[in-house]
């Protein structure tokens, strides 16, 4: 099953926007990409295959943690790991729309 992961790391001071480009050159490879540019924090999301999302978390770190050292950032911890697949994601436009069209019967 393919994973969306979502992580983030925080630290003291600001990342710039030649950071974050030179963080999304190096997650590229894995359909990545990356944010943070003018915040106290880096992340990335990347696209993983993984059986579970324990599993998808743990590759995804790797990745990461890889592509920050290429990147040349600081090694800050990370705070955040969230995961998704295209189904949840489907799922969840599916709920928004639903939810839209009830809210809003005459607009349809």
């Amino acid at each position: 099953m393919q994973f969306s992961v979502c992580l983030t790391a925080e630290g003291d001071r600001v990342i710039t926007l030649e950071e974050v480009v030179a963080l999304a050159d190096a997650i590229a490879i894995h359909s990545g990409i990356a944010s943070g540019a003018g915040t106290f924090a880096y992340g990335a999301q990347i696209l993983v295959d993984a059986p579970n999302s324990d599993i998808a978390v743990d590759r995804s770190l790797e990745i990461f943690e890889e592509a920050v050292k290429v990147a040349g950032l600081p090694n800050w911890p990370v705070l955040k790991a969230e995961t998704t697949t295209e189904d949840e994601e489907w799922e969840q436009i599916f709920e928004e729309s639903e939810r839209f069209l009830m809210e809003n019967p005459g607009e349809n």
